[in-house]
């Protein structure tokens, strides 16, 4: 089997690896307007289809 070259996956003892919550908090905000640009969109297109289908099926 080959295998991909991947970074050592043996942390170092006193170093503590970064949840994934923090990793993606720390890219929102090195992002910062996208990310907030892509949330409200994809809150407002939610809702439309939300409210579209409560109006075809009343």
């Amino acid at each position: 089997m080959s295998q991909t070259s991947q970074p050592s996956a043996d942390p170092k003892p006193d170093e503590v690896t970064p949840s994934y919550v923090k990793l993606a908090m720390r890219n929102m905000v090195k992002k910062g307007g996208k990310s907030l640009f892509h949330f409200f969109l994809t809150t407002i297109g939610l809702l439309g289809l939300l409210i579209g289908l409560a109006y075809l099926t009343r």
